[in-house]
C-alpha cells in the first residue's frame, strides 16, 4: 500500500469499473450521523458463522455488501510471536529494542517477500525475486503452523467452486504467494485504493485479467501505544474517478465527512485474519511507539466467472 497519489483518471479500464462504484453513509462508525441508512458489517468471526449467513461471501465482497470477512483467531497467536521472534534472529527485520539499528536503518516498513507494487515497473527483476521469496518461505516457518497456507485455505473455503493458486504468468512463473510488512513509529497509508489496473496500470501482467481485487490480512503483532492502536479503517466508498481528486489532494476524510460517508474499523488481534475489496477506500493511521506493526498481506484476483482464483504480493 502507498498513498494512492498517483493520477488513474487516464486508465482505459477505468470504464469497466465506474457504473459498479458508489460511495454510501453509515456504518459501524459514523462520520455524519444518518439514521436512515443500513448497516454495513462484517461476516465472521469464524468460517461456519460466514458461510452460514452468506452463501457467497466473495461476491458479497465483490459487490461491497460488506466491509470484510473476518476470521478471529484463524492462526496460532503463539505462532505468531514465535514467527516474529524469528524473523529478528535472522535479520529479516529490525529488533525494536535495538535503538543503534533504529538509528542506522530510519526506514519505516520492511518487506519480508516480493511485492508487485515496488517491484512490477521491471517485470523479470520482479518474477526473479520472487523465487528468491519462495526459496524463503520453504523454510522460514519451520516448527510452525504455515501461515500462508491458512490463508489459501480459508480463501478456498469461502468459494468451493474455485481453485485457489499463487499467481502466475502464462509460462508458469509464479509471483511471491505473499509478504509480511512490517511498519515502525511513524508509517501509515493515506486514504487509497488497491488495484493493479484501475491504480498500478500493470498491464503487462497476468493478474490484470481479474474485475475485482481483495486483500488478505493476517495480524501478527499490533503497535500499541497509550492506548492506541493502528487500526485499517474501510470507508464505505468504493473508488470513482470523481473521488480520486480527493485522494490525490488527501482531502478524501473531508469529502467523507461532508458527504456522511461511513466506514468500518478492522480491530484485530494477532492470529486474526480478514478480507476486503481494495476498491474501497482504506487507510491505516500511523504507528505510535516503539513495537512494529506486523502482517502478513496478500492481493487476490477474483472475478464472478473465473473459476480460478489468483493469490500474490
Amino acid at each position: 500500500m502507498t498513498d494512492g497519489s498517483e493520477n488513474i483518471l487516464d486508465n482505459p479500464l477505468v470504464g469497466r469499473y465506474i457504473g459498479f462504484a458508489v460511495c454510501l453513509p453509515f456504518t459501524s462508525f459514523r462520520i455524519k450521523t444518518m439514521s436512515a441508512a443500513p448497516s454495513w458489517e462484517p461476516l465472521g468471526p469464524d468460517l461456519p458463522s460466514v458461510l452460514s449467513a452468506e452463501a457467497d461471501p466473495l461476491c458479497a465482497l465483490a459487490e461491497a455488501h460488506i466491509p470484510a470477512v473476518i476470521l478471529r483467531r484463524a492462526y496460532d497467536p503463539a505462532h505468531c510471536e514465535g514467527l516474529v521472534r524469528r524473523f529478528i534472529e535472522r535479520g529479516l527485520m529490525r529488533d525494536p529494542q535495538d535503538a543503534e539499528t533504529g538509528l542506522a536503518d530510519p526506514a519505516t516498513r520492511i518487506d519480508i517477500g516480493t511485492s508487485l507494487g515496488n517491484r512490477g515497473n521491471d517485470r523479470e527483476a520482479f518474477l526473479a525475486h520472487a523465487v528468491e521469496t519462495h526459496a524463503l518461505f520453504e523454510t522460514l516457518f519451520d516448527g510452525f503452523d504455515h501461515p500462508i497456507k491458512t490463508i489459501y485455505d480459508a480463501l478456498a473455503a469461502l468459494d468451493t467452486r474455485k481453485h485457489v493458486m499463487t499467481a502466475r504468468e502464462p509460462d508458469g512463473r509464479l509471483y511471491g504467494p505473499a509478504i509480511f510488512r512490517v511498519h515502525y513509529t511513524g508509517h501509515q497509508y493515506h486514504p487509497h485504493i488497491d488495484h493493479v489496473t484501475l491504480r498500478e496500470k500493470r498491464f503487462a501482467f497476468a493478474v490484470t485479467r481479474f474485475v475485482h481485487q481483495f486483500a488478505g490480512v493476517m495480524c501478527f503483532q499490533n503497535a500499541v501505544h497509550k492506548g492506541r492502536c493502528a487500526q485499517a479503517i474501510l470507508h464505505r466508498c468504493l473508488w470513482t474517478p470523481d473521488v480520486q481528486r480527493y485522494i490525490a489532494t488527501q482531502t478524501f476524510p473531508r469529502y467523507a465527512e461532508e458527504q456522511g460517508i461511513g466506514g468500518y474499523r478492522v480491530d484485530l488481534e494477532p492470529g486474526d485474519l480478514y478480507f476486503f475489496n481494495t476498491r474501497l477506500i482504506h487507510e491505516v493511521p500511523a504507528v505510535e511507539g516503539p513495537n512494529p506493526r506486523i502482517v502478513l498481506a496478500s492481493f487476490i484476483g477474483y472475478s464472478v466467472e473465473d473459476p480460478e482464483i489468483y493469490v500474490w504480493s
